[in-house]
């Protein structure tokens, strides 16, 4: 049998004409009758050969062969008791073998979309090292020489032993002790000559640099040849004259130190976690691929295959005992499920806590719309690849202990669907706390906690509010059924019909912590409000009603119909995200009972400040990240949602609580917002500065603004232009001083 891969079908072993022998005696005998056809190139399944081509019988065909993946008992004959080896057919075209892996031709860093973060990055890195090294240029000119002087003295001491002939004296001495005068007459003639003639050659050299030195000062060279003479011999000298270790030009950017895994490292660890043992027949580890870094260069990653017996659940249970025996810390190590072998998965361990290293800032902030239809911005994994979430379709539950970022993850999904100006938010805060108070400029129905209070009754506002849903999404499945085909053809809502009919918009629900409306005194009330929950859950979705929802308690809440009808509204989220939880049970409430046998248990996530806003996404995609998500504070909440308001403004749709509010600034103050972005002993401003910030940080009123624009407007109101040191340079700006006069020039003339 040819010893090759195999890069054929082994799948559709029915997929065959039902003429080809079944049984294994016909089976070799036809392979003994067809053994110079099978050897031909085949053709196509049912696809007869050419009218040239001189072949008899039937037509070949390319079909599936059954083949065993491991090697066949030793047979020397064809009755052996083993099955016959057959060379597959080579294929007509060839094919790169399933799951072959190919290295891009060009790597994903200059491809498009990529190059230009790259030119940035690369160019940022450079410029930090050329501003790092000018800054100590003086500093390294002084080194140089002094040690320069110093190579000089050594370079001639060097030159004096060579002509003495020092290495001798230890030859000489060992003569002396072995009481052997021939040997040491011997040394020290040859000693002597070799004095002479290497005095003879130190003297020419010594007349040929004086003469050197005499015709350059005769000729009377320039300034600038003293220069190049001089960068040419003093870094010679002084990496000579330097002591052994010591750098002159130290390096600007320090290179991360991390633990270089190697195939012992990772067998002890896979020991040491019990799956498996060196010395045990069928109970060793082995690898699928060689130890290398992953793209990213982030850590190192390698194919492991498990004895027979041991499975991909065994290793993520072990989790814990293989980060001890690879002496890291447990949040460095992840396992990947393989799709070949339940035994197999990619074993790929971090440089560095991933946890650890903050996602960043919202890229929200940057006030462009935003479009419901595509994934949200969520954060990233612990391989720092992005994370985005479809939000259409899908509920999701969001559930930690208190202040561990539960209501930032929340919060950060439904400013996403704040920036589409398409899309109707109805916000329900349980808690009644600060952190949803903003979504007021935007948001249909707002209420919140359970008290009543100037605007009236929580529970009465609820209960609308979940009622006008509900009719929602029943208008919106008969409204379906009544277009025609040609502009609904699967009767689904698409994003064309939601932008053109307006009682078709996307409604998202949000309930933040949602637990507290079904703890009531009326228990009437907590029925219904509990039913109206459980048939948005149920059919809202398919009707574009997304329902984004937060719980520090997902379980034992009500009792008999009440707490039957909460379970099933928790359950029935698709997606669930859990950060920190204080046990295993929550968790289980959050993530589902299947969650923890497949290794995620969110009460082993890490402790502490540097971890808060990490949690598991389970559910929105076949592998579960975890998740660092993007920070949006109460100010960037504030920012996004003024500029989403901007833009409801814009296309006409703010509705409900929102349409009857007003905004707090609906004319901007030019002077008062230059004012605020200077920060903190910036006494001037650039014009180009003074644009980019009032764009970033009031993006609903500056997000066109230019530099002559900003300019303009300022000097009206008598801010002089001036030049403002920056970088080093004189830039036309404006002072912080002349802003605030003029700001009080103003209050003074209305006052």
């Amino acid at each position: 049998m040819t010893d090759r891969p195999h890069d054929f079908d082994t799948t559709t072993l029915t997929d065959r004409p039902p003429d080809l022998p079944d049984t294994d005696a016909d089976r070799q005998g036809a392979d003994m009758v067809d053994l110079d056809a099978a050897r031909t190139e085949r053709l196509p399944y049912g696809t007869m050969p050419p009218a040239d081509d001189p072949q008899d019988g039937p037509p070949v065909f390319d079909t599936s062969y059954e083949v065993e993946l491991d090697d066949p008992p030793d047979n020397d004959t064809a009755t052996g008791p083993g099955p016959m080896p057959v060379d597959p057919p080579r294929p007509a075209v060839l094919e790169s073998p399933e799951g072959d892996k190919r290295r891009p031709i060009i790597p994903p860093g200059l491809r498009r979309g990529s190059l230009a973060s790259t030119v940035r990055t690369t160019a940022g890195k450079w410029a930090y090292v050329v501003g790092f090294h000018a800054a100590r240029s003086p500093w390294y000119t002084l080194q140089a020489l002094w040690w320069a002087v110093v190579g000089l003295f050594r370079l001639a001491g060097r030159q004096l032993r060579w002509w003495w002939v020092n290495e001798q004296y230890t030859l000489a001495q060992q003569a002396a002790n072995d009481n052997d005068p021939a040997m040491w007459l011997k040394l020290h003639r040859e000693g002597k000559a070799t004095r002479r003639w290497r005095g003879i050659a130190l003297f020419f050299q010594a007349i040929a640099l004086a003469v050197a030195v005499i015709i350059a000062f005769q000729a009377d060279l320039a300034a600038y040849w003293w220069a190049l003479i001089g960068a040419a011999l003093v870094p010679v000298l002084a990496r000579y004259g330097r002591p052994a270790g010591r750098q002159i030009i130290p390096t600007a950017v320090v290179s991360r130190r991390y633990r270089l895994l190697n195939s012992d490292v990772v067998l002890r660890a896979y020991y040491a976690a019990g799956l498996g043992h060196p010395d045990r027949a069928n109970q060793q580890v082995q690898f699928g691929s060689r130890m290398s870094r992953d793209a990213a260069g982030t850590g190192s990653e390698v194919l492991i295959d498990l004895p027979y017996g041991k499975t991909f659940d065994d290793a993520v249970k072990a989790r814990g005992a293989i980060a001890s025996g690879l002496d890291v810390t447990e949040q460095q190590v992840y396992l990947t499920r393989d799709q070949t072998s339940n035994r197999r998965h990619m074993l790929f361990v971090a440089d560095r806590d991933p946890l650890a290293i903050p996602a960043g800032r919202t890229p929200l902030l940057d006030g462009k719309p935003r479009n419901i239809w595509q994934p949200a911005p969520f954060g990233l994994d612990e391989r720092g690849r992005k994370v985005t979430l479809l939000l259409l379709w899908i509920s999701i539950l969001v559930g930690a202990q208190p202040r561990k970022g539960k209501t930032f993850a929340a919060r950060s999904l439904a400013l996403y669907a704040a920036m589409d100006p398409y899309v109707k938010l109805t916000v329900v805060d349980g808690k009644d706390s600060p952190d949803w108070r903003k979504f007021s400029l935007i948001a249909h129905r707002i209420i919140f906690g359970t008290m009543p209070n100037r605007d009236g009754d929580p529970v009465e506002m609820l209960l609308d509010a979940l009622r006008e849903i509900k009719a929602h999404i029943q208008q919106v499945n008969q409204f379906l059924s009544t277009l025609p085909v040609t502009e609904c053809p699967d009767g689904k809502l698409t994003e064309e019909l939601s932008r053109k009919y307006e009682n078709l918009r996307v409604w998202v629900l949000v309930m933040e912590e949602f637990q507290v409306y079904y703890e009531l005194d009326d228990q009437e009330t907590n029925k219904e409000i509990a039913s109206l929950l459980s048939f948005i859950m149920a059919v809202g979705p398919s009707a574009g009603v997304i329902i984004l929802s937060s719980s520090q308690k997902p379980g034992g809440v009500g009792a008999g119909d009440v707490q039957r009808l909460f379970n099933r509204y928790r359950d029935n989220h698709a997606v669930r995200f859990a950060l920190k939880c204080g046990n295993r049970n929550v968790s289980d409430a959050i993530l589902g009972g299947d969650a923890y046998s497949e290794g995620f248990d969110a009460s082993s996530l890490p402790i502490g400040k540097a971890y808060r806003g990490v949690g598991y996404l389970y559910g929105a995609a076949d592998d579960t990240p975890t998740v660092r998500t993007y920070l949006a504070d109460a100010a960037d909440a504030e920012k996004i949602l003024a500029t989403a308001r901007a833009l409801r403004e814009r296309a006409g749709t703010l509705t409900g609580y929102a349409a009857g509010q007003t905004m707090a600034r609906e004319v901007r103050d030019v002077l008062a917002d230059a004012l605020t972005v200077y920060e903190g002993s910036e006494t001037g401003l650039p014009w180009t500065f003074l644009a980019s910030r009032l764009a970033e940080r009031i993006p609903e009123h500056y997000a066109d603004v230019t530099a002559d624009t900003i300019s303009a407007q300022l000097r009206a109101l008598a801010v002089p232009s001036v030049d403002v040191k920056r970088d080093g340079k004189a830039l036309k700006g404006a002072k912080k001083a002349a802003v605030a006069a003029a700001i009080k020039r103003r209050e003074n003339t209305t006052g």
